[in-house]
């Protein structure tokens, strides 16, 4: 319901906006994904969004309930230690992180077919999760901070090399 309030004031908003100018312009309202609660209604908000763009630091943060600023301290002693593989903060945890990720766009996509998707933060700079964001999750797209962009690129052609059987 937050979702279906916000997006009327925003569209309320743009047509006075648009009205007082006399131009327009399209654009879509959409939201981040970014806690375990939102991803769990997806198949709600996707009724009125027209894109979902997961933050998938917070997300990993809300899902793990670790706190970014206290990661330093013992993360690196759950990896040597075997209880974590990676540092979930760098590459997606395709477990937990990534099953919320994946059930999202099952559930949104099952309302609005058309709903684009995709991610923002630095794990769409990692090739790993840039892999599991493309042929795992079906995203439509990644974002990440401008000097991870040629990886990222990379990464995604490689990702569609290795789903299309292309070589």
């Amino acid at each position: 319901e937050e979702f279906r309030n916000q997006a009327a004031l925003i569209r309320s908003e743009a047509a006075k906006v648009f009205e007082e100018t006399g131009k327009s312009c399209d654009f879509k309202v959409g939201t981040m994904i970014e806690i375990p609660r939102a991803a769990l209604t997806a198949h709600e908000i996707a009724e009125e969004a027209e894109f979902f763009s997961f933050g998938s630091n917070d997300l990993t943060q809300m899902t793990f309930g670790y706190s970014r600023d206290d990661v330093g301290t013992f993360v690196p002693s759950y990896m040597k230690h075997g209880i974590l593989m990676d540092d979930p903060f760098v590459t997606i945890d395709t477990e937990g992180v990534g099953q919320l990720i994946q059930m999202t766009v099952q559930k949104g996509r099952k309302i609005n077919p058309n709903l684009k998707i995709g991610v923002c933060g630095e794990h769409g700079g990692d090739p790993r999760s840039v892999r599991f964001f493309s042929n795992d999750a079906a995203l439509s797209y990644v974002s990440c901070s401008p000097f991870r962009v040629p990886i990222a690129r990379l990464a995604a052609a490689q990702a569609s090399v290795e789903k299309n059987g292309n070589v």
